[in-house]
């Protein structure tokens, strides 16, 4: 489908409606403190501006590597060390500092996280290209680095590069900028800009933007506020009715930004980059099963967790059940890595929540087929989020402030 018009209708209806109900409490400073405390200190970006000494780091690495310099052996450990310091530096450094705030702290972390898998699949391709020059002696074409995707529409303009003349400045910023975690020595690429099209994505992105902020203050904030009091005193028929409450505008907004990221941004980028792969989603809307809306929803992290982690675990001889348990824990790792850090406190919800999709999943498939099973996989999305939420609202508002906290929701 390519016309959204009615999704954006249904969005300006919501925003005024909403207005309606709780007048206009959307406050710009308010949202500008979210990312920072001092105007004029900004760790967050300072924290991603770093980032770009691992970036070099990974080039110079494999650079190394592809004259024979240093061995497979330290090139490996030299990768396992610049990765783990990718997860573990950031962190330590969103705990330890008090002038970054939660949510500066997730965006720092996302894009960290997001370049550790990015230079994990970089690391990988290019110990595939070593070994197949190794063993065959002869250059390579784009089958070899990347023989699950074909060749797309609009790539003939472009010279094809084989290992190790990709081992550059230019290619790896390239990778680093473009909307995928799997890299290729010759990306598919588009023939030009569709200046058009960059417009209304660039629009949907600004507007997407500014209806989730508002939607947030609206009408999730005061939800939350007054759902606090019933979390503290236990009663338990308020807190069922809280979560209800809020589970529908947490599933509005949860719906929004799917699109504001997964098509709106994904696909300006994608346009500017000239990147030719644009297949970010599938229709996990229509998902009978846990497992199939897994690996629909996020199309650039289920072909990561494919190449880069479960298909490698079954040739080393692992059951396709226990890489399945791993691939989910995985992810419940990074779930909570993006959550309790900078919240700094750890409760083990968003771990927990990913991890009992497992149970879920055997039920799911087991017992419900067809539209029931749609119907489950849409309950766990309305029902599990809101509950998580309120868990880490409570505890960070406990935390951090209190008896105050009472005084808030009340």
């Amino acid at each position: 489908y390519s016309n959204y018009r009615g999704i954006l209708n249904w969005c300006v209806v919501m925003l005024v409606s909403l207005q309606n109900i709780y007048g206009i409490l959307v406050d710009p400073i308010q949202i500008i403190s979210l990312f920072l405390k001092d105007p004029y200190s900004w760790p967050a970006l300072c924290l991603i501006i770093v980032s770009n000494g691992f970036i070099m780091a990974a080039l110079y690495i494999e650079r190394k590597l592809s004259v024979g310099s240093i061995s497979e052996g330290t090139g490996s450990f030299l990768h396992g060390i610049n990765l783990s310091a990718l997860l573990f530096v950031p962190a330590g450094t969103v705990l330890s500092l008090t002038s970054i705030t939660p949510v500066g702290g997730v965006l720092a972390l996302s894009v960290f996280t997001i370049l550790f898998l990015k230079l994990y699949s970089y690391r990988d391709v290019n110990k595939w290209c070593r070994e197949i020059r190794h063993a065959k002696a002869r250059t390579l074409s784009r089958s070899h680095s990347c023989p699950s995707v074909h060749k797309a529409n609009g790539t003939t303009g472009y010279t094809h590069v084989s290992y190790p003349a990709n081992l550059t400045h230019r290619d790896i910023y390239y990778f680093i900028f473009v909307p995928t975690l799997c890299y290729e020595l010759n990306f598919a690429r588009s023939p030009r800009i569709r200046k058009r099209f960059l417009l209304r994505r660039l629009l949907e992105m600004v507007f997407l933007m500014q209806l989730m902020l508002g939607l947030i203050q609206q009408w999730m904030v005061p939800t939350i506020q007054n759902s606090m009091k019933p979390f503290q005193d236990m009663d338990f028929t308020r807190i069922i009715e809280r979560l209800l409450k809020l589970a529908v505008p947490n599933h509005f907004i949860w719906l929004i930004f799917f699109y504001w990221y997964f098509h709106s941004s994904m696909n300006f980028v994608a346009e500017l980059m000239l990147f030719g792969d644009r297949e970010f989603y599938r229709d996990w809307w229509n998902s009978e099963t846990i497992p199939y809306f897994w690996s629909n929803w996020n199309i650039p992290v289920h072909k990561w967790c494919l190449r880069h982690f479960y298909k490698p675990m079954l040739v080393k001889g692992v059951n396709k059940f226990a890489a399945q348990l791993a691939v989910f824990f995985l992810s419940a790792f990074f779930h909570e890595y993006l959550v309790s850090v900078p919240l700094k406190m750890f409760r083990l919800w968003a771990f927990l929540g990913m991890m009992a999709q497992i149970p879920l999943a055997y039920f799911v498939g087991r017992f419900l087929r067809g539209n029931y099973g749609n119907a489950a996989v849409w309950m766990s999305l309305i029902i599990g989020q809101p509950i998580a939420v309120l868990m880490y609202v409570h505890d960070y508002y406990v935390l951090h402030y209190g008896s105050a906290a009472e005084g808030v929701a009340a």
